[in-house]
């Protein structure tokens, strides 16, 4: 994902990729729905759900969005306001990615080096993504 999800579509499929259950695997449009319709009693179906994630629709009442929001534990701002939206898109990305047990083993023994050695390391992972990136292509 870049670094702002602009569309709501984008920004409900950020939400579905990055948070997940305990066991890593991904909400299903039902689970997301059924909790939608008991946070707000109003008609809220998996296949509206779908629409909404696929950019099919795009106009959901705000109290569909709060329920969004409240399931995936994210401020209702990130539907309504670009930079806030923006900042917890990266703030997710971020806990996505400490998800990674060797990724968290890393960040967390560079919490004890000094801001060099940080900025060393920073710039080791730097040239091995450029890398990788050229691997890829």
């Amino acid at each position: 994902m870049s670094d702002t999800a602009t569309t709501l579509a984008e920004k409900i499929e950020a939400l579905f990729r990055i948070v997940r259950r305990p066991n890593r695997e991904q909400f299903s449009h039902e689970e997301v729905a059924r909790a939608c319709r008991e946070a707000t009693g109003e008609t809220f179906s998996a296949t509206y759900l779908w629409q909404l994630r696929t950019g099919r629709r795009d106009n959901p009442t705000k109290r569909h969005l709060e329920a969004l929001a409240q399931f995936f534990d994210v401020p209702v701002a990130y539907f309504f306001d670009d930079d806030q939206g923006a900042a917890i898109a990266r703030e997710l990305e971020l806990l996505g990615a400490l998800r990674d047990a060797k990724v968290r083993s890393v960040a967390l023994r560079a919490v004890n080096l000094s801001p060099e050695n940080v900025n060393t390391i920073s710039d080791m992972i730097d040239v091995l993504a450029r890398r990788e990136s050229r691997t890829d292509d």
